[in-house]
């Protein structure tokens, strides 16, 4: 049996810092193990790529959750990345890191060290910023941030100028002192490429001889010595494979496959655990538990000024911007499509923004979920405006559903089950509307595409809403930070009560969801909890 300091679980957006920040120390062995393959691919590496592994089995779970009744009966599709890079493999690559008040609220939780002051050392310590150091900016670490509002669509000025009619400030930083208002997301890429953790950390880190890392390798049960975590057992062509942990078991799996792994473990909810014929090792309820998500919808605009969809539809617009791609890492291809957006108060009483905004000047209406391409938008000028609240109250739970590690566990979002959930909901969607009734984006509109004109009243708004809205593929919770283990599964230094040598550091952690993207907060959280392994060795 091998034999290595550190097993970390899951080569995703987390597990690349984490095996990458503790293999920094050449006396220490760290095994990295991820379900997935490479992530050296065309499709994943180009910036706008990102659609084309939306339903791509190879490098994607694909899950499904259940019919949820706040959606009107409707399943929500959640891809999840099963790759090196994880879903920051797949993202649309929007780096926020979330409100001060997020990790304040943290911190007051009963989860010391986790209050903004405490973790924007490790914001910053991951970056290399476009605008470089700063108080709240870092310059030199792994990670690339681009500024990219000087190449972004010209409508994007339209949608920045309209928001300020309505009182919204524009910012040019999400992430600086005054994140309030509108403005364009920086991006994580790096001279035209992904900057996934990934290419960022786990790439040069690999060059270490202490560092190993096997793709193909399924996580199916943690090993223990009594109360320690001494090992894991994983399939491999086929095949199990154990390996010790002399140290710690790291789980990095995620918000679904960190928690469904402490389950196929005996850690859980023990009727969840019989329910699946897994004995009980260690009672946790909390486990799969507090799951969050922000929960989104659309409004498709025709305009008439011409779009991303005039440029990337036509094959003549394909070829001129593979070429552009090709010549400089410039054009439409090196970005995201979700380029500009805000965080904006739905009523001005409100202490901080509730609702989180984006503009993109594409739109996919004639286009099915399942066959979306980023390549193929609609026929004709269009553009999406988009919202979701910052801070959903409703909870959702994940378990396994029997002892087999290949089989999907059960996602119950439970979205709107709370009268604040309906009440954002609504507030969002007539804020929708009055962005796009206002000067000067109103003046390039020519007609409502969806939800259409005729949808008018309050009941009609919120019916649409639940018709229509889906994910972000924000999850976090499942595994939620806190001191008490009769809710929470991991304490303040993210080992999961009960066990010595056994540490979740990834976004299953958040207590709350943060008010924005959480692949910038779970990069935080990576780097946090690598500092916190090799502290208390």
């Amino acid at each position: 049996m091998d034999s290595f300091d550190y097993v970390v679980v899951g080569a995703g957006t987390a597990g690349c810092v984490v095996a990458s920040r503790l293999s920094e120390d050449a006396g220490t062995s760290v095994l990295l193990l991820e379900a997935g393959g490479s992530d050296r691919t065309l499709w994943i590496q180009l910036p706008i790529g990102y659609g084309r592994t939306f339903f791509d089995k190879k490098i994607n779970w694909m899950y499904d959750t259940e019919a949820d009744p706040g959606l009107n009966g409707r399943s929500s599709y959640w891809p999840r990345g099963r790759v090196i890079g994880g879903s920051g493999s797949i993202n649309a690559m929007v780096y926020v890191r979330g409100q001060k008040e997020d990790f304040d609220g943290w911190r007051d939780l009963g989860n010391p060290g986790w209050g903004f002051a405490d973790v924007l050392p490790y914001f910053r310590k991951s970056e290399d910023h476009d605008g470089g150091e700063t108080r709240f900016h870092g310059a030199g670490g792994p990670m690339h941030v681009t500024d990219i509002s000087a190449r972004v669509h010209p409508l994007c000025g339209l949608f920045v100028n309209a928001a300020g009619q309505l009182g919204f400030p524009a910012t040019t930083d999400f992430n600086g002192p005054e994140g309030d208002g509108v403005g364009i997301y920086q991006i994580n890429t790096a001279r035209g490429l992904r900057a996934s953790t990934a290419n960022a950390f786990l790439r040069p880190a690999l060059r270490r001889r202490n560092l190993k890392l096997e793709t193909g390798a399924l996580a199916t049960r943690i090993l223990f010595d009594g109360a320690r975590a001494s090992g894991l057992a994983y399939l491999r062509g086929g095949q199990e494979v154990t390996v010790t942990a002399r140290r710690e078991v790291i789980l990095c799996g995620g918000a679904i496959n960190s928690p469904q792994l402490l389950q196929l473990s005996g850690i859980g909810d023990p009727a969840d655990l019989a329910a699946a014929g897994v004995a009980t090792r260690q009672a946790l309820a909390g486990v799969g538990k507090n799951l969050q998500d922000h929960l989104a919808v659309s409004y498709f605009y025709r305009s008439s000024r011409p779009t991303l969809n005039d440029q990337l539809r036509p094959l003549a617009g394909k070829i001129r911007a593979g070429l552009r791609y090709l010549i400089d890492r410039g054009g439409p291809l090196s970005m995201s499509v979700n380029q500009g957006g805000g965080f904006v108060r739905s009523r001005p009483d409100l202490a901080r923004p509730d609702l989180q905004l984006y503009f993109s000047p594409v739109s996919y209406t004639e286009t099915p979920v399942s066959e979306r391409k980023l390549l193929n938008p609609d026929p004709f000028s269009a553009f999406l405006l988009s919202f979701n609240a910052c801070r959903p109250t409703s909870r959702g739970r994940l378990r396994i559903l029997s002892a087999d590690p290949h089989r999907h566990p059960s996602i119950t979002p439970n979205y709107l089950s709370t009268d604040q959930d309906l009440a954002d909901a609504l507030a969002g969607s007539k804020l929708l509307r009055r962005l796009a009734a206002t000067s000067p984006l109103a003046d390039i509109i020519t007609g409502e595409i969806k939800p259409g004109p005729e949808i008018r009243t309050d009941a009609e708004l919120l019916a649409d809403f639940r018709d229509r809205a889906d994910t972000v593929y924000h999850p976090v919770g499942t595994c939620a930070m806190g001191p008490d283990p009769r809710n929470a599964v991991v304490d303040a230094r993210l080992l999961v009560h009960g066990f010595s040598g056994l540490r979740v550091i990834d976004a299953s952690v958040f207590p709350t969801l943060t008010s924005g993207n959480t692949n910038a907060p779970t990069v935080m959280v990576a780097e946090k909890g690598a500092e916190m392994v090799r502290q208390d060795r």
